[in-house]
């Protein structure tokens, strides 16, 4: 089959969709990785045919009014400030869509190209799978992302409006931009208020999650659904570690990791200066990496070593923790790896992988970004080095995991739906 994969958002968010993009390449299937401009390169580097968004999200994370959104931690302003650049871009990208869509057999779309992949699919007669990386569909076993875990105690008819909650926040932020696309790009009609959640596009076919059993058990009301294991990308072939970093892993104890991922920083010295008080307080190595997010500081400690993107693949087993925001595709990185974590969120779905990692034992409840402190990090720092339980259960999480192929149970299932003409 041509399968066109519609992944937007952050590069934690578009890397388990090139993981799966790899396996059905591998599997026989012509694929092609439709998103942001600013992942050509990475798209690229694992032989996948990329299909560019107009649109450089990066630019966009690293924009003044984005970072200061980012650090409030308020979703919701953080959504209509999404949902308005999206509707600036939604004639683009459904022009985009359309032109990559052009022969294709099976779309494929996350949260990120949902409601744009519901019109194309719609258009163009396509079948639609949905793929996420963390739960969109209502249940009534635990409480959508968004909300605090501890609603769940208010039962079970709560947790599942939390997820047509969630929904509805989504959709609307989306559904001026979806109707222009629909009006403009598609010629189709206006999606119906509440969203396409109902429609046929939306229901016919599977749902496939690229999250661990071991970490999200499968609800008894999710249908048609799979949890098929993780969908993790590693390094390419060629991939070296620098000799810096090397020599410094080799000169003492496993550091820890600190990193934030994309979660920018208005003041990345103030950020930096508050790491490096609760290293010295702790009185643990560690490996500082920038990326996005500013993160610098030209006077650091030897028992410090700054790094630019590093694969969490390669490095996470070596280190003793890790400290991050709780993004999906990092969150998974550091379970797999059998290491605690210490989750500072700053907003999304970031709250709830941090007090998931805290329900499994496997790290300290979550800080959020603008609770923390050098001395709140420092104390979580000092309990995933020195709790040995946890770091046992996190060893014993982390080989469930390793024991898991995500990549090939989803390849499984759309090959097992394609025998069958399903698609």
């Amino acid at each position: 089959m041509r399968i066109a994969i519609f992944a937007a958002g952050s590069r934690g968010d578009v890397q388990p969709y090139i993981a799966l993009g790899k396996g059905l390449k591998a599997a026989g299937h012509t694929v092609r990785l439709v998103t942001h401009e600013n992942f050509e390169g990475l798209v690229n580097g694992h032989e996948l045919d990329f299909f560019p968004l107009k649109g450089n999200v990066q630019a966009f994370m690293e924009s003044p009014e984005t970072r200061k959104l980012l650090e409030s931690g308020n979703f919701l302003a953080l959504n209509a400030h999404t949902s308005k650049a999206s509707q600036r871009m939604a004639i683009d990208w459904a022009q985009d869509g359309l032109a990559a869509c052009q022969g294709m057999d099976l779309l494929v779309a996350g949260v990120g190209g949902l409601f744009l992949g519901v019109a194309l699919a719609e258009k163009l007669n396509l079948p639609l799978l949905q793929a996420y990386i963390f739960p969109f569909t209502p249940t009534k076993a635990f409480p959508a992302p968004l909300f605090p875990q501890s609603i769940a105690k208010l039962g079970g008819v709560v947790n599942q409006l939390s997820h047509h909650l969630f929904r509805q926040i989504m959709w609307q932020g989306s559904r001026k931009g979806d109707g222009l696309a629909r009006q403009q790009v598609l010629n189709l009609p206006t999606a119906p208020f509440w969203g396409p959640y109902h429609t046929a596009h939306f229901q016919q076919y599977p749902i496939l999650y690229g999250l661990s059993p071991s970490v999200i058990a499968q609800p008894s009301d999710w249908q048609n659904t799979h949890i098929t294991g993780y969908w993790f990308l590693d390094e390419t072939p060629d991939w070296t570690p620098p000799t810096a970093l090397l020599e410094f892993l080799e000169r003492g104890a496993p550091p820890i990791f600190i990193g934030f991922g994309s979660m920018v920083s208005r003041n990345p010295e103030e950020t930096a200066d508050l790491v490096l008080q609760a290293l010295k307080l702790t009185g643990q190595r560690a490996i500082l990496q920038s990326g996005w997010n500013g993160l610098s500081k030209a006077d650091i400690p030897d028992t410090v070593c700054m790094v630019d993107a590093i694969p969490h693949a390669w490095l996470f087993p070596r280190v003793a923790a890790v400290v991050h925001h709780g993004g999906a595709g990092t969150t998974a990185a550091g379970l797999r790896a059998g290491v605690p974590s210490v989750v500072i969120p700053f907003f999304g779905d970031q709250p709830f992988w941090g007090q998931r990692i805290a329900a499994l034992g496997v790290g300290p409840a979550p800080i959020a970004r603008q609770q923390l402190t050098a001395e709140r990090l420092a104390t979580a720092i000092r309990r995933v080095v020195n709790d040995q339980a946890m770091g046992q259960r996190a060893a014993a999480l982390g080989a469930k995991i390793q024991a898991e192929n995500g990549v090939a149970n989803a390849v499984a299932i759309v090959q097992e739906l394609a025998k069958f003409r399903v698609l």
